[in-house]
């Protein structure tokens, strides 16, 4: 049996591509939750005014203070890269490759924004001081330990994403605070709109994520993974998480028809070759309605698996919407 890799272990794949990580994704592994009604369209489309602050309780619970609007912003995540974007702000530097994605700043003009060395797990705090930023963002469960070498010098951000409402509550706190509202509201109100109808015309096809590097794979459940929390809403998505000391096997799987197939390769070190090819050595593989019939997609992990904002759920939205017709 092909066994799930444990959340800890789905961070440390993850960190190891291009110094970025998929983290804040709750279970790695799940059960399959039998026969479930779709939910009915019900994303609102409406979106409340912003107001700009330099104070607030984040979507969190956490509170963040500033002396003013930050100018310079130093984003130790790729959700950070994501708001930060839809605000039209590119952040003075950053550990993640999101930006280099054409749907963000492209190869070229992503290479001006300087990278802070040291990974994703270790990021080199004299090197993130060195912008001498007015507010670091990261990601809690990772970078919260970075917060007392931080202290005093900066504000240090620590962000918790597991589903799509909380990227969306991110999108408008950092819009409160960087003054720029209009751009916060336009955002949200652009992926709600996509979303909502997505929901209208949902699919009848069994779907569902799965992301690793070998044949340890993992599956992306709605309860924690910000891209698997979409997909309830526009396709049969019957995962739900057994917490990190469960597995999930290919027989699985197999049993529960899956008709369409999004594969998240965590490239490392000199791994090369795509995560379906490799699990294609299974027999097993083989016999699942979406591999004989050709529906498996590998997407990119940047956008899929590390952006978690409105722009990359948008490119998400799309993508597996498009596959799913």
């Amino acid at each position: 049996m092909l066994r799930s890799p444990s959340r800890f272990v789905r961070s440390w794949i993850t960190a190891a591509v291009a110094g970025s990580v998929l983290v804040g994704c709750g279970s790695s592994s799940v059960e399959p939750a039998g026969d479930q009604a779709r939910p009915a369209a019900r994303t609102e489309v409406t979106v409340e005014p912003i107001k700009a602050t330099t104070e607030l309780t984040d979507t969190n619970g956490v509170d963040i203070s500033l002396d003013g609007k930050p100018e310079r912003i130093v984003c130790l995540f790729a959700l950070c890269d994501d708001i930060l974007t839809e605000l039209g702000i590119v952040p003075t530097a950053t550990n993640s490759a999101l930006l280099a994605h054409p749907g963000f700043l492209g190869e070229e003009k992503a290479k001006e924004v300087d990278v802070i060395p040291g990974g994703f797990i270790a990021p080199e705090v004299e090197a993130i001081l060195s912008h001498k930023p007015d507010l670091v963002i990261g990601l809690g469960d990772t970078h919260g330990k970075l917060a007392p070498a931080l202290k005093g010098a900066t504000t240090f951000w620590a962000m918790q994403p597991e589903t799509w409402e909380d990227s969306v509550g991110y999108l408008r706190d950092l819009a409160a605070l960087t003054g720029r509202t209009a751009e916060g509201e336009k955002a949200e109100k652009t992926f709600r709109t996509r979303l909502a109808g997505a929901e209208k015309a949902p699919s009848e096809k069994t779907a569902l994520i799965i992301y690793g590097s070998d044949e340890n794979f993992g599956v992306a459940t709605p309860e924690g993974d910000v891209a698997a929390s979409l997909f309830p809403k526009f396709a049969d998505y019957p995962w739900k998480s057994r917490g990190v000391e469960g597995s999930y096997s290919l027989e699985e799987i197999l049993a529960q028809g899956v008709d369409v197939l999004f594969v998240e390769t965590m490239s490392f070190g000199d791994a090369e070759g795509e995560l379906s090819e490799k699990l294609a050595e299974n027999p097993l593989w083989s016999k699942i309605p979406a591999v004989r019939n050709g529906d498996v997609h590998e997407v990119n992990p940047e956008v899929w698996a590390k952006g978690r904002g409105t722009r990359s759920l948008g490119i998400v939205l799309d993508e597996a919407t498009a596959a799913l017709r």
